[in-house]
């Protein structure tokens, strides 16, 4: 695969798709009120769908099917779980407002790591909890148009990468040795 340039800001409007039983299903879209903006070769987006615009131009539009390797890799069931019904409980009440089949929770691992779980059941002692990625497994199809390509100047990449690192709130401590930026939000 080309090794793409971390200089370019890419905005595009899309609608993305998977497939269920045979047909298309619309699952995500970004308009060109609200595009979706990103910047390349900085790792916050799939590296193959950056692969489908290092040819396009402003004005192109793409039509394109990234694999669930190249996405969210499969569904894993070793990701969904039980987990004791007691951690839900508020002021020693289970807290239903919150757990409830279907809902998307915020969640900590013991590592202080934060993830989002699907509640996929409350048991009378336990709750299922699924971390799997909402489209692991699924082939992902976009339908769209380039709307802006731009240089990104040095200062923007330094900010993005400084917040990379923490921005100093914990991650850099105050300053950021590689890319020189001082922390303000200490």
């Amino acid at each position: 695969m080309a090794e793409i340039n971390p200089s370019k800001t890419i905005v595009v409007s899309y609608d993305m798709y998977t497939e269920f039983e045979g047909e298309r299903e619309l699952v995500e879209q970004a308009t060109a009120e609200q595009p979706f903006q990103f910047t390349t070769g900085l790792g916050f987006t799939f590296e193959a769908f950056e692969e489908k615009f290092k040819d396009l131009k402003e004005g192109d539009t793409f039509n394109f099917t990234l694999t669930k390797e190249e996405t969210n890799g499969d569904r894993r069931e070793d990701l969904v779980f039980d987990v004791d019904k007691q951690i839900f409980c508020v002021n020693g009440k289970f807290d239903d407002k919150q757990i409830y089949p279907g809902n998307v929770i915020p969640l900590m691992n013991a590592d202080g790591q934060r993830m989002n779980g699907l509640v996929v059941e409350v048991k009378d002692e336990a709750v299922t909890i699924d971390l799997n990625h909402p489209l692991a497994g699924e082939n992902l199809h976009f339908v769209g148009k380039v709307l802006n390509i731009r240089e990104v100047t040095e200062g923007e990449l330094k900010a993005l990468h400084h917040r990379g690192c923490g921005g100093g709130c914990g991650g850099c401590k105050g300053s950021c040795e590689d890319c020189g930026s001082e922390c303000n939000c200490n």
